[in-house]
């Protein structure tokens, strides 16, 4: 497809055009009056102003400049970040779940509407993990045409079936040619399945030692330990899930500076959107049982000194919601506030390789900030009352 047919049917489509033109930025430096930050990186700062010129921040200090932006009387936060998502997934006309197939046209108008609420929501950089649509989106988005969040994608998934070990690392070295910016894996079956090792310890090797090779992060679905602890001693990036990962494996993932990305969301939301999947009851039993232990995996993670991120596997259903897995994390699994927070902030831009580009309000940042009606710090649902988005210099919402 031309490029620019599906530029003209993504904001045709989705009626985006305001929010374009609403969203440029200007050639002055924006200020913003803030009363509460928190500064993604553990801080709270009081009665601060933030400067803003191009997409960066320049000062964030005391000032008495007339404000652009007043958010006093809100908490101001880096935009959070989800590291694990799946743009493409959506629900169609009958409130039924998609994830592949149908019209090039059709999926990239959907994921871009998943982007766009996503971003709505207060996530300004999310990690897609993966489809090949990804990249359209991603890079229209990252040209400014469209609203959206920053869009790292692994562009497909990689699993055992794909071949033997030299196959594997030719696969990953496509893939960074066809323009990933990471390699998923899959080490294990999923949840319903039991989460057993589903590729040769040869093979995680091969994948992740490619991914090295070439540059590339390589983030690993691993729902039972084996795999989960295969892929650790490979050298990949991060494990996502770790159901029913062992104090040994996550003790090793912090000795080895290994993120980890427990979800919650997805959950849930396979349970409270049944109606739109096809499970079965089996399943979802299943499901419903996987939710205590993945509670208890990201505490002994946090016990053990893991460095936990923020993923919330958002598939159908979830997009525009990611923030509820704050709420999971620190109502249910008892994280704390300030963690849960950093954990979607500076630590998952850590996770992406970003780390002294987004995730932290300071000087030389890029100007992703999120405010809410509410400290988080105090009442974690004040998550769900975002009311100013800005990306990069531009402001995406704000309601007063």
């Amino acid at each position: 497809m031309k490029r620019n047919v599906l530029l003209g049917l993504l904001i045709w489509g989705s009626g985006l055009t305001a929010a374009v033109c609403f969203a440029q930025a200007p050639a002055h430096p924006i200020v913003i009056q803030t009363s509460t930050i928190l500064d993604g990186k553990g801080g709270v700062l009081k009665d601060r102003q933030i400067v803003i010129e191009g997409s960066k921040i320049r000062t964030v200090a005391a000032g008495k400049a007339k404000p652009d932006y007043d958010l006093r009387g809100l908490t101001v936060m880096p935009g959070w970040i989800d590291t694990h998502i799946h743009l493409n997934w959506h629900l169609d006309a009958n409130n039924k779940s998609v994830s592949g197939g149908g019209k090039a046209e059709d999926m990239a108008l959907a994921t871009a509407a998943d982007a766009w609420i996503t971003l709505e929501g207060g996530f300004t950089t999310v990690q897609s993990v993966g489809s090949a649509i990804d990249a359209n989106v991603r890079d229209i988005v990252a040209q400014g045409l469209l609203p959206g969040p920053r869009i790292l994608t692994s562009l497909r998934q990689i699993q055992g079936t794909n071949g033997d070990p030299e196959a594997l690392r030719a696969l990953v070295r496509r893939t960074r040619q066809d323009g990933a910016d990471v390699i998923k894996l899959f080490a294990t079956s999923g949840l319903g399945a039991g989460g057993n090792q589903s590729m040769t310890d040869e093979q995680i090797q091969a994948v992740c030692g490619e991914a090295k090779a070439v540059g590339l992060r390589s983030v690993v679905h691993a729902i039972g330990d084996a795999g989960a602890r295969t892929a650790v001693l490979a050298g990949c990036t991060s494990i996502e899930h770790g159901t029913f990962l062992t104090d040994e494996t996550l003790s090793l993932m912090a000795q080895r500076g290994t993120f980890f990305d427990p979800n919650l969301l997805v959950l849930h939301n396979y349970l409270d959107n049944r109606q739109s999947f096809t499970f079965d009851q089996a399943v979802l039993d299943t499901l419903d049982k996987g939710i205590a232990p993945t509670e208890d995996v990201l505490r002994r993670a946090r016990a053990l000194k893991v460095k936990v991120v923020f993923g919330t596997d958002a598939v159908a259903g979830s997009h525009g919601r990611n923030a509820e897995e704050f709420i999971y994390r620190v109502r249910d699994a008892h994280d704390n506030p300030m963690d849960a927070l950093m954990s979607a902030t500076s630590v998952s831009a850590e996770s992406l390789g970003l780390g002294m580009e987004i995730g932290t309000l300071a000087p030389g940042f890029q100007a992703d900030l999120v405010a809410t009606d509410g400290n988080p710090l105090e009442d974690i649902t004040a998550v769900r009352r975002v009311v100013f988005v800005m990306k990069g210099g531009r402001v995406y919402r704000y309601q007063r």
